[in-house]
């Protein structure tokens, strides 16, 4: 009877790396080169040429291919085997024989590759084993070696985030008041602190067995964390209280997939349909220097993210929220789960000799960790912009499947002919954001200079128009002429190319300065019916209606801006403009609420603050709003409700109130 065998030889990348002769541990090289180099190799399965070792290992003078042979050598002497030659070289290429061998990680991507979902219950929990508690390499850092330390870092965030897919599918196959599944929970959330799936499924199983003190403390302290990193709670919480609802009067202890799985779990109504998500993360721009934000890599991730989101099959998560997430080093695969996204595409870019440039890009279903699609593209710099359609183009033909073919295609935003005007462009989005005027006038220098590279490009035009709008909202120029400026500038982004959204979005902003307010709203809606998923369209909607329209369209608009782009840098004014219209409709504690979130934002503005004091005064909270109406004198000593005034467009009974309120605080 043939029974299976243990291979003949294993190595272990999963935790410490070590290698296995039938079993027996064989001692490595000292040399961390070697070690890293055995380790990059084994991953590769297949031939990787000397110059690409060479940078991958040494980034200073010396003779790297000389060092490269002697770590060969050793390598050779711990894997090489009479009458079998393991590490092999082909002329400039190096490779390693493991057809036979038995490497965990490797056996981890074949599993992904397969689907974790087809898995068996015990192969699941055979893989998960493999993990441990354990990092890829442990310990095995080259501090002087950049590019294996990116190798490195991109690894170990791939390995967790296999880790976090197959303990997601083998807890959904356990009984759910198991303690092998509670151990593995806690290792998920270990692993995906911010990924709202293992909060539901900790919860239930909580809930089921009656430890409601415990889930009250857990959802207490995952409130606290998700508010620290800018994360909305509110879906756990109301997970937890469904799960309450459920096992109040006790029913038999269901396994998790039935229990804890939203799709599996029996539905009262028919689910809502929803459209398949996708986050994409800045592109790394893997050029020596090329650390700035507002570079090609932004610029190649912004036109691609504005392409996908014109495809109405498709919740594409805001750029803004996206380059909040890379500032904050979070990695695609953990953006994914934070952003519970269907699909996290990531990307790198190099440039080679001959003025060429290398695309990689990669898709990836966030849930199962498996790598959908990888392409490399190459082209000459003076063809960047075809390089950009042809990776939107494969990337939404990668995912066609998950969305419906009537509403595939047609992202038709159209390309600047100079990269020199592209990237002055992105440097001007970083500064304006900022919301001083400092930045202000930088971001308008940028901005100008984009228009004077390339006036067909439109982008820079409705940046121009945000820098000018700025003027005039916050007093820092005389306001006439800065509102003919805003809508001149945007008048001219919308000649430039009628289908910008960006373009329509700053033309309602100016015209709303110009107290033309239906031909405003009719722009901002022209904005988000090019772009259904323009943010900043649907928050400026909010932002119109919160002082003289629909209070009720406030709310919704500013919910569904802040769904698709939660770490938006204008999330302070989403939250406001939802405080202005609770406000109108006498919800003056969930006005301050809101309110004092918007507040809180580090790039909120002084109209932001007044918004909150207002806010809290009307609440009847005074100590609060005292205490912030210092604040704002200590910086704006002479701001008072006649600037806020000025600066809104509020209707009579709303302007009433707020005058109440400048007196209640006055008074105080």
């Amino acid at each position: 009877m043939q029974t299976d065998r243990i291979p003949v030889l294993t190595l272990q990348l999963l935790g410490p790396l070590a290698v296995h002769r039938a079993g027996a541990p064989l001692a490595l090289p000292a040399s961390r080169k070697v070690r890293a180099l055995l380790a990059y190799l084994a991953l590769a399965r297949r031939d990787t040429s000397r110059s690409h070792l060479c940078e991958l290992l040494w980034d200073v003078p010396g003779d790297p291919r000389g060092e490269l042979r002697w770590c060969l050598s050793k390598l050779r002497a711990v894997l090489d085997e009479p009458g079998r030659t393991r590490v092999v070289t082909n002329g400039d290429g190096v490779s390693l024989d493991l057809a036979d061998c038995g490497v965990d990680a490797l056996q981890v991507t074949e599993a992904l590759q397969q689907g974790v979902a087809a898995l068996p219950a015990d192969r699941l929990q055979a893989l998960s084993a493999l993990f441990g508690a354990r990092d890829f390499l442990e310990g095995l850092d080259l501090p002087h070696s950049p590019v294996f330390t990116g190798w490195l870092v991109a690894q170990r965030r791939h390995f967790r985030a296999a880790h976090a897919a197959v303990l997601e599918h083998w807890i959904r196959a356990l009984p759910l008041a198991s303690d092998t599944a509670t151990a593995a929970l806690e290792r998920w959330l270990a692993i995906a602190p911010f990924d709202r799936h293992a909060h539901e499924h900790l919860l239930e199983a909580l809930a089921w067995r009656g430890r409601l003190r415990e889930g009250e403390e857990h959802l207490a302290e995952t409130a606290r964390q998700y508010e620290a990193e800018g994360l909305d709670w509110i879906p756990i919480g109301r997970a937890w209280q469904a799960a309450k609802a459920r096992y109040a009067v006790g029913s038999p202890a269901p396994s998790v997939a039935a229990a804890a799985n939203p799709d599996a779990a029996p539905q009262e109504a028919p689910a809502v349909a929803r459209r398949a998500s996708l986050a994409i993360t800045p592109f790394v721009d893997q050029a020596p220097g090329a650390t700035l934000r507002g570079g090609l890599g932004d610029g190649m991730t912004h036109d691609i993210i504005t392409r996908l989101s014109k495809l109405r099959s498709m919740f594409v998560i805001a750029e803004g929220t996206m380059f909040a997430l890379a500032d904050r080093r979070v990695g695609s695969e953990d953006a994914g789960r934070r952003l519970d996204a269907d699909y996290v595409a990531s990307g790198w870019l190099r440039r080679g000799p001959g003025s060429r440039l290398g695309v990689t890009v990669q898709l990836t279903a966030t849930r199962s960790a498996q790598v959908v699609w990888a392409q490399e593209f190459e082209s000459r710099l003076d063809d960047t912009f075809a390089v950009l359609d042809e990776i939107g183009n494969r990337i939404v033909t990668a995912i066609a499947s998950q969305i419906e073919m009537a509403e595939r295609n047609r992202a038709i935003l159209k390309n600047p002919s100079s990269l020199d005007a592209w990237e002055a462009h992105h440097r001007g989005l970083w500064h304006m954001v900022r919301f001083n005027r400092e930045d202000n006038e930088q971001a308008r220098h940028f901005f100008q200079a984009a228009v004077r590279l390339d006036p067909t490009f439109a982008r820079p035009h409705a940046g121009l128009s945000f820098t000018h709008f700025q003027d005039a909202f916050l007093d820092w120029r005389e306001r006439g002429p800065a509102i003919e400026q805003a809508y001149r500038a945007a008048a001219e982004g919308v000649m430039a190319d009628e289908l910008d959204p960006a373009s329509h979005w700053a033309l309602g902003r100016a015209m709303w300065l110009k107290d033309r307010q239906g031909e405003a709203l009719g722009e901002l809606q022209t904005a988000i019916e090019l772009s259904p998923n323009f943010a900043l369209g649907h928050y400026t909607l909010a932002f119109v209606h919160a002082q003289s329209g629909d209070p009720h369209a406030a709310i919704g608009e500013s919910d569904h801006a802040r769904a698709l782009s939660p770490l938006d840098p204008l999330l302070f004014a989403m939250l406001a403009s939802r405080a202005l219209a609770l406000v109108r409709l006498g919800r003056h504690e969930e006005a301050a609420d809101w309110a004092v979130k918007a507040a809180a934002r580090p790039n909120a503005h002084v109209h932001i603050r007044a918004i909150a004091m207002f806010c809290l005064a009307l609440a009847g909270r005074m100590p609060e709003a005292r205490a912030l109406a210092a604040a704002i004198h200590r910086t704006h000593a002479a701001y008072g409700i006649d600037d806020f005034l000025r600066a809104f467009k509020l209707d009579a009974q709303a302007e009433l109130l707020l005058r109440k309120a400048a007196l209640l605080v006055a008074s105080h």
